[in-house]
């Protein structure tokens, strides 16, 4: 897929926000941990991503109630929904230089009624952007880090009025960040997520 960068200054894909705050300890720790294994940045950035899509468990898939936002508060609680599972990521990747955005896809609602906004990163490596989702894998979802074609959790369809959204942001979406923030639990959430945007 055709990405659109927003921003041309790729230092807005490195900073730091409330959301992506890869200067908190806990977030600079979990990344120096990872990087002393990593022989390059590509090795490190797999890691990162392994690390988040399997050591962290998608809230929903758990059954865990509680809803994360902030990357340090991921790591620290060990869950999060997708959007969270990306703003850990991005603050991984951004905590060693490596360019990272916030992407999203439209995607049918898995309560079966509507749609919903799916959170997913993009990384940047050899000149170009490539999507990584860290959601998490479970049965019929199988993603995979990889700059070599897309394996994503999700393939929207467009005869479902499902889309892939073509901005990189570099920071989360403020309808995303809004949902996740007032949230008191996660099914209140899941009712409560944009569908559009």
């Amino acid at each position: 897929m055709q990405l659109i960068q927003e921003n041309p200054d790729l230092s807005a894909y490195l900073a730091a926000d409330e959301a992506i705050d890869h200067q908190h300890p806990l977030v600079r720790e979990t990344a120096a941990r990872l990087a002393e294994k990593a022989a390059d940045s590509y090795v490190y950035a797999q890691a990162a991503y392994e690390h988040v899509r399997d050591a962290i468990p998608h809230s929903a898939d758990s059954g865990d109630l509680r809803v994360t936002w902030r990357a340090s508060d991921v790591l620290a609680q060990g869950t999060g929904i997708c959007h969270a599972k990306a703003h850990a990521l991005a603050a991984l990747l951004r905590a060693e230089d490596i360019p990272t955005a916030l992407c999203y896809q439209r995607l049918t609602h898995d309560a079966g009624s509507g749609h919903c906004v799916h959170g997913l990163v993009a990384v940047r490596f050899r000149g170009g952007w490539h999507r990584q989702d860290c959601r998490g894998n479970k049965p019929g979802v199988d993603a995979r880090f990889s700059l070599d074609g897309e394996r994503l959790a999700y393939l929207p369809e467009a005869k479902s009025n499902e889309m892939d959204y073509p901005v990189l942001y570099a920071a989360p979406h403020p309808a995303v960040l809004s949902a996740l923030k007032n949230a008191p639990d996660r099914p209140r959430l899941w009712e409560n997520l944009p569908d559009a945007l």
